[in-house]
């Protein structure tokens, strides 16, 4: 399966934006792959932006979740997507 660049909320509020990916695994296992995740925070000013996702306790850049750890899976607008694409990239 193909990752796509989502926005995820997770039930403690915290929101990211990654490329995911939904993973076949048996029953209790984690089941979304999320690929360079960034966390999306807002300034004052109400701007957003980014920050790697983990980045202070791991170098690592793939991330195995439960799916019930997610409140929603939403679109990203397009600012959000360049911002994510420089960061990454």
């Amino acid at each position: 399966m193909e990752a796509t660049i989502k926005c995820i909320v997770f039930r403690n509020d915290t929101v990211v934006i990654t490329q995911i990916e939904e993973i076949d695994v048996e029953l209790g296992e984690p089941n979304c792959k999320l690929i360079k995740p960034c966390q999306i925070k807002k300034e004052i000013t109400g701007d957003c932006y980014l920050s790697s996702w983990l980045s202070d306790y791991t170098t690592q850049d793939t991330f195995m979740i439960h799916s019930d750890s997610i409140l929603t899976i939403t679109s990203p607008n397009s600012n959000l997507i360049k911002k994510y694409i420089d960061i990454i990239s």
